[in-house]
């Protein structure tokens, strides 16, 4: 990963994911089985299962949730494959560094949750919570905390639409607020109701930038805590914190070497 960095961005949707990590400092090139005229970045219509990995410097792969999203336990919900397990699996068979995203109680390892409120996302009276699960490898990033109830109303963006997560009548709201809660102006509502607000994948790709400048630029082995959280196992030499991040990257000497630059 160094250079300009590629990212593969699989089951790419309209652009949600891509859009942060494009703001991370990679150039993204989208894959998805269906159309996606809003698409922002180069795409390419393929099957996302089968479309070669090599050329890339990370993988980025948001499977369909319906297998493992609510709806799944309707009494008339339709069957859905697992896609989420076979893409893992060759994801790591890549030995490539990867991410994989999904709706919460899907089946996830080593994973992260990101919530919108923790990026101060909503509109002027609604908070934005959208969790979603993150796989991260190389594992090692913290999420930044949950800041539920900072507002009087919850929007939620799914089905085409948005309203009030409470259900309470009356509470809907127009396709300019949810854009401006997901802080994503190119998709219409069925796009929205899909897609990864920005902010959750500029956050980890900023994180993979921080490791890949240090592991190839340094030729240093790291450890990642948590802000605050003392390392017992290695000597501090130098901290870096991220712009607005909550993660620290710590830099150390393995023992007995000497000579590394800091």
């Amino acid at each position: 990963m160094t250079g300009r960095r590629r990212l593969l961005d699989l089951f790419c949707g309209a652009g949600g994911a891509a859009m942060g990590y494009h703001r991370a400092g990679f150039e993204v090139v989208g894959i998805d089985i269906l159309p996606q005229p809003h698409y922002p970045f180069e795409f390419h219509r393929a099957d996302a299962m089968t479309y070669p990995l090599d050329g890339f410097d990370v993988i980025h792969a948001s499977p369909p949730c319906q297998r493992f999203c609510d709806l799944h336990g309707m009494y008339n919900a339709k069957e859905h494959p697992d896609l989420l397990t076979p893409i893992r699996a060759r994801l790591k068979a890549s030995g490539k560094p990867y991410v994989i995203e999904n709706v919460e109680g899907a089946p996830m390892e080593d994973y992260i949750v990101l919530c919108g409120t923790a990026f101060g996302m909503g509109t002027a009276d609604a908070e934005l919570r959208r969790h979603r699960r993150f796989e991260v490898y190389p594992a090692g990033i913290v999420a930044p905390p949950c800041m539920h109830g900072l507002k009087r109303r919850v929007i939620g963006v799914y089905g085409g639409h948005g309203r009030d997560r409470r259900r309470m009548v009356g509470q809907g709201f127009s396709l300019e607020e949810r854009q401006e809660a997901m802080r994503i102006e190119w998709m219409n509502g069925a796009e929205l109701s899909q897609a990864i607000p920005p902010a959750y994948t500029e956050y980890i790709g900023r994180w993979l930038v921080a490791v890949a400048l240090l592991v190839n630029g340094n030729g240093l082995d790291l450890v990642l805590v948590q802000l605050g959280a003392p390392c017992m196992r290695h000597n501090y030499q130098r901290h870096a914190r991220k712009n607005h991040s909550y993660f620290v990257v710590c830099r150390w000497h393995p023992e007995g070497q000497q000579g590394a630059s800091a």
